[in-house]
């Protein structure tokens, strides 16, 4: 991504509201957010809609509009850019009108590195619910999964956006993909 130093300096400066820092770091960072975009793109098929240059400008210009975010360095901005790209993966899923639950689906696990979002929309729509209704039980398993599946972060990355230890995080990530597998095919 750059020189972490320069990024979570420009970081802060977005933060304290300099709108010229928002210029400065997108060459600093384009190169993390195309990796993380190839992550969730990776095996699409070519010509796809959505592609990896698309997703990662629609994520910078979600990231860079949001005022409200407090940033804090590269890692914190990783976690931040994964979730808003997969919150445009879950919208674009839903308006590619996703089939009715069940009929064909492929099963996804979440060992996979990759998301074929026009073949398993109504799968990637199923994990998001799933997802939230996790958060609801346990916000900071769903966050591991969250920046881990979507966003690629590594266990070390994640234990120190979340402030805890990468032992925690890799417990955390079995027991979140356990309560996931279960609540996804409790029906077989």
């Amino acid at each position: 991504m750059g020189d972490g130093g320069n990024v979570t300096r420009l970081l802060r400066r977005i933060r304290e509201g300099d709108r010229n820092a928002v210029e400065d770091v997108f060459p600093l960072v384009y190169d993390e957010l195309k990796r993380i975009a190839r992550h969730h793109l990776g095996r699409e098929r070519s010509g796809h809609t959505l592609n990896t240059t698309g997703l990662v400008h629609e994520a910078y210009i979600r990231l860079m509009d949001r005022e409200s975010i407090a940033w804090q360095d590269r890692a914190h901005f990783r976690a931040v850019a994964s979730r808003a790209m997969r919150r445009i993966l879950i919208d674009y899923a839903r308006r590619r009108g996703a089939a009715k639950r069940g009929g064909g689906m492929n099963r996804l696990t979440l060992e996979e590195n990759h998301i074929e979002i026009d073949d398993q929309a109504e799968l990637l729509l199923s994990l998001d619910q799933a997802l939230e209704r996790l958060a609801h039980r346990s916000q900071r398993l769903s966050t591991v999964v969250e920046y881990r599946f979507f966003g690629g972060l590594m266990e070390e990355e994640i234990a120190e956006v979340l402030q805890i230890s990468p032992r925690t995080v890799r417990r955390d990530w079995v027991k979140a993909r356990a309560w996931l597998f279960k609540e996804m095919y409790a029906d077989g």
